[in-house]
């Protein structure tokens, strides 16, 4: 019962919140007619927030693409996962997704540690996780029609192409990207002020620079591509891309649970159906809107009792914080757990001011345009610099693995930055995309209830 009202509150709190956001928030909201409909006039997400929302993942590949939208609804799992990450630097590929297989994490945050800087991008602003994940909920449709947009404005900027790393395809009216190998997969990191050209948006893209020099890592079309990642059991989501929605293929879920071994734990009824988000694994993480709170909410009040009905025990709690103690002794300090993901989402929510100062960009309306976003990267080094000094995004290291890992350098940010716009001239050329196997789509399933 405490915990049921804890939430409540939280839920207030962050209704209170809203809708003094909404006074400064652009008065024109997406009106598709395929957004959820119970999305309320004040917290719906503005097509130009959507965009700036999605800009830093719209041009992975599908089945990743999946993954990180799956696994943003649940962001203090990925601030856990991002710790591990980071404390694990040499682990990577099916190696990492076996190893955290005992955590207590929903399947789709897992499976994301295979991709170090995949999950490190997503762990150093989880504000920038939560808002992406509650778009998501509330805007499925919005939120593909928009990752859509963007690879055609990168398409017609010559920066989303076919070549080594990739396929680049179209079904239909959609740009399809795959891994060019099946079970290859290579993170892109781009600029993305400049892969999609000319942004026309009213929100200036959320950007995370990448590091000022990769090891190993090639540059081609734009964008930085590091090593290879083999992974053969973390993928059993893709884009729905017809539907507006994320779909889980049931048979390769299934061997993602055989493979890993997550014990006896409840992995929920994935089946060939679009994806079902868990409210219970929220752990008290507000939701934005109140169709969410009311669709999802309820689902949370049995969370103090998962730990031990997942088989919680001692010995992983003593690791989990010998790892975070790792971490500190390292010099980063991001949100670590889901109780410092929900306080930082609540002041976040009080005070757009905090969100820099958390790990989190302030919320920008159409008068910040990308052009003052881009200026060398000043404000990107700013509040990286406050969040390092304020238990905020911190230092993510020097590991190969890591794309991001200069991130916290404002003079590499702004070198990054200042070669990301030099890209467009350079490596125009592409080689033939080679066909590849996707793996079926989970069709004829039922939608999220």
């Amino acid at each position: 019962m405490a915990m049921q009202r804890t939430i409540l509150a939280l839920a207030c709190m962050l209704t209170v919140a809203g809708g003094a956001a909404a006074q400064t928030a652009p008065t024109e909201r997406a009106s598709s007619s395929q957004s959820a409909p119970a999305a309320t006039q004040s917290a719906a997400f503005a097509k130009e927030e959507i965009a700036a929302l999605v800009a830093p993942v719209a041009l992975y590949p599908d089945s990743l693409l999946a993954q990180v939208l799956m696994a943003s609804t649940y962001p203090g799992d990925v601030a856990d996962a991002a710790a591990w990450a980071k404390a694990h630097p040499d682990m990577k590929g099916d190696a990492a997704v076996k190893a955290v297989a005992k955590e207590d994490w929903d399947a789709s945050v897992q499976s994301l540690v295979a991709f170090p800087a995949a999950i490190l991008m997503m762990g150093q602003d989880i504000a920038w996780v939560q808002k992406l994940g509650d778009a998501f909920l509330a805007q499925p449709n919005d939120v593909m029609a928009t990752a859509q947009e963007l690879r055609k404005k990168a398409q017609s900027t010559g920066n989303l192409k076919s070549n080594e790393y990739q396929t680049v395809s179209s079904e239909g009216q959609n740009v399809v990207i795959q891994p060019t190998q099946t079970n290859t997969v290579y993170v892109p990191a781009y600029d993305t002020n400049v892969v999609y050209g000319s942004w026309g948006y009213g929100y200036p893209p959320y950007y995370y620079p990448p590091a000022a020099y990769y090891p190993g890592y090639a540059f081609a079309s734009g964008v930085f591509w590091g090593a290879a990642i083999g992974i053969s059991i973390g993928f059993w989501g893709d884009c729905d891309w017809g539907g507006g929605d994320v779909n889980i293929n049931s048979n390769r879920y299934n061997e993602f649970n055989r493979n890993i071994d997550r014990g006896d734990r409840q992995t929920g009824d994935r089946g060939n159906q679009r994806f079902q988000h868990d409210g219970s694994r929220r752990d008290g993480v507000p939701y934005r809107d109140q169709a969410s709170r009311e669709k999802y909410g309820n689902r949370q009040a049995g969370g103090e009792s998962r730990g031990q009905f997942r088989g919680e025990d001692a010995g992983r709690t003593q690791s989990r914080e010998q790892a975070r103690q790792q971490m500190e002794r390292q010099g980063m300090d991001p949100a670590r757990n889901n109780q410092q993901a929900r306080d930082r989402a609540q002041t976040a929510s009080r005070d757009p001011r905090s969100s820099m100062a958390e790990g989190g960009r302030v919320d920008r309306g159409p008068g910040g345009s990308a052009s003052q976003y881009r200026q060398s990267g000043a404000n990107n080094a700013g509040s990286r610099d406050l969040a390092r000094s304020s238990g905020g995004r911190g230092d993510y290291g020097n590991s190969r693995n890591n794309a991001f890992s200069g991130a916290s350098n404002s003079g590499a940010s702004r070198q990054a930055a200042s070669r990301g716009r030099s890209s467009q001239g350079m490596s125009r050329g592409s080689s033939a995309g080679r066909s590849m196997s996707r793996p079926s789509r989970g069709g004829g399933g039922g939608r999220r209830r």
